[in-house]
């Protein structure tokens, strides 16, 4: 069984840095997008980054320019640089991807991470 654990969130001012990793563990052939999204207190879940299995990669308008994500294929494991961080980008953080557990497997879309805690505050 795959599965898959984010770490790096915390507390941090607005203007500071935080780098999320969303780490895998279980038998994984390959893994098509990953992707992050981010769910505040009263709000809905809300796709901020995406990374597609070349590279490819799209943002939020609201984080665009602040957010980096990036993705290490050799350890399947995928990361969130967030930068210049402000108060409204307080929330969980959920790593989200698509994958195959071997070659000839159908690809499992949308599993699942248990989230991060991400506070921007003074």
């Amino acid at each position: 069984q795959v599965q898959l654990v984010e770490s790096g969130g915390g507390l941090v001012q607005p203007g500071g840095s935080l780098r999320l990793s969303c780490a895998t563990s279980g038998s994984i052939f390959s893994i098509n997008a990953m992707r992050w999204y981010r769910q505040a207190p009263g709000k809905q879940r809300e796709l901020v980054a995406a990374i597609t299995s070349g590279g490819s990669t799209n943002y939020a308008t609201s984080v665009k320019g602040r957010f980096t994500i990036s993705r290490d294929n050799a350890k399947n494991t995928v990361y969130l640089q967030m930068n210049s961080l402000k108060a409204e980008d307080t929330a969980v953080y959920y790593c989200n991807l698509d994958l195959r557990v071997t070659r000839t497997a159908p690809i499992l879309y949308n599993n699942w991470g248990q989230g991060t805690q991400v506070t921007v505050s003074s």
